[in-house]
């Protein structure tokens, strides 16, 4: 058994609302959505049409400089609206499902005996490739790439964050499948990284065509950036390619069934939900019956796609993220009171000593979307140095974004981080940077200067 390394930097935020492991049935939505924003850098170009009927699998969309990077439907029906915004930008494609899913027909296959060229080929007419994400950058591989390793994170250490064992439940033969696909396209290692302290189950520890290796320790610990950087750091003209657990199932589905099935659990989260719990649902769906009776009706609330730290605020009849698997509520927290964050109190959060509430640890908080103050200069306080846990100047990283330097962001790591890596940063700054938000500034500045 691999050692276990164990994440000293960083920062768990108790949060109230953790889900149950209970899983119970929705309304089944009526409407689905794929939104091009959930894919960094994607130039999208539409290959349907409004009023287009179609299967599950079909392509909605390409990739404008990479033409064979498909986007698929996730349901049958009809495409009953292409939103837009400035300058046409496409903001998502609207399908209207069937009362019966009906699939685009893929060829079964064991990717045991299938080439990688046969492999990819797969993928990516089927619209799976998407799932496939590399480092640097942050964004969907390139197929002409090789990778030097493949990583894939079996725990998941954010906010009220769902349990990957759940998720995977039953699920031993496809996960299998994908994790066999997946080993295929790297002359390196395929990587399971597993937390030993949760216990994981047997579809986990019993993967095979992996190599397995274990963290513990506070958030970050289970994003797969940081796992990457203590297992092998990336370094200039490097690729590694990542992929969860959950889009694994997917891939594993695709050659055991021979469809684009992307039907899967989330969790529905937070204080503001009456019965935290799991729900079954399909990719990209309308998040209006999932909410349906489950919130609390005394505050304004916030619902978000993803975790409290990286997610994206919808409104109650948006629809899930493409990467998510989880729904989290929190009170909006547009109320204010006489002293703000400066008032003592014992169900105030903190980092620091700054309230009493120090002295319970395991204290579970219902914290709002509230800044608790506004931008002020950006001074070096060390803050972010005590949550990033990578050998890296994240205050000296981001500022040399803020001037685009090139040269010194690949100086001190821009190749090794995701917006998700610097969360933690952006939630412990004093000065209220919006921290993620830099970092894809950053990275897309990169894209732009080595393209």
């Amino acid at each position: 058994m691999s050692e276990v390394k164990k994440i000293k930097k960083g920062l768990d935020i108790k949060l109230a609302g953790k889900a149950e492991k209970v899983l119970e049935k929705a309304d089944r939505s009526e409407t689905y959505a794929i939104k091009p924003s959930n894919f960094p850098g994607l130039t999208p170009k539409l290959k349907i049409k409004v009023d287009a009927e179609i299967k599950a699998g079909d392509s909605l969309f390409f990739d404008k400089y990479c033409p064979e990077i498909n986007f698929a439907s996730p349901v049958s029906g009809k495409v009953i609206a292409v939103n837009r915004g400035e300058r046409r930008k496409i903001l998502e494609v609207v399908i209207q499902a069937d009362a019966e899913i009906q699939y685009q027909e893929f060829k079964k296959a064991d990717p045991n005996v299938l080439s990688r060229e046969e492999i990819k080929e797969k993928l990516l007419k089927s619209g799976l490739w998407a799932f496939v994400r590399q480092r640097p950058y942050d964004v969907i591989a390139k197929p002409e790439d090789t990778p030097k390793a493949i990583f894939v994170s079996a725990f998941d250490t954010a906010p009220l964050a769902a349990d990957i064992d759940f998720l995977l439940e039953n699920e031993a033969v496809a996960f299998q499948a994908g994790l066999d696909a997946l080993a295929k396209l790297t002359d390196g290692k395929l990587y399971l990284n597993t937390n030993p302290n949760l216990n994981q189950s047997k579809i986990i520890s019993g993967a095979k065509n992996v190599e397995v290796r274990q963290f513990t320790g506070v958030h970050p610990a289970g994003n797969v950036g940081i796992q990457i950087h203590h297992i092998s750091p990336m370094n200039k003209g490097e690729v590694a390619w990542v992929i969860r657990p959950q889009e694994v199932i997917f891939i594993g589905r695709l050659f055991t069934k021979g469809i684009y099935d992307v039907s899967r659990k989330i969790a529905l989260c937070g204080s503001e939900v009456k019965t935290p719990c799991y729900f079954e649902t399909i990719l990209g769906a309308s998040v209006r019956n999932i909410l349906k009776g489950k919130l609390k009706d005394d505050e304004k609330i916030r619902v978000i796609s993803g975790n409290v730290l990286t997610g994206e605020q919808i409104s109650e009849d948006g629809f899930l993220n493409f990467y998510d698997s989880q729904i989290t509520v929190i009170p909006e927290g547009d109320k204010f009171e006489f002293l703000g964050w400066a008032l003592p109190g014992l169900q105030k959060f903190s980092m620091s000593k700054t309230f009493f509430s120090w002295l319970t640890p395991n204290k579970e908080y219902r914290l709002d979307a509230n800044l608790h103050g506004e931008h002020r200069a950006f001074v070096m306080t060390g803050e972010y140095d005590k949550v990033l846990p990578m050998d890296v100047l994240p205050q000296q990283l981001v500022k040399s974004i803020m001037i685009e330097d090139i040269d010194q962001m690949e100086q001190l790591g821009i190749y090794e981080v995701a917006p998700e890596d610097l969360a933690l940063c952006e939630f412990v700054c004093t000065s209220k940077i919006n921290v993620q938000d830099l970092v894809r500034k950053g990275i897309d500045l990169m894209i732009k200067e080595m393209s």
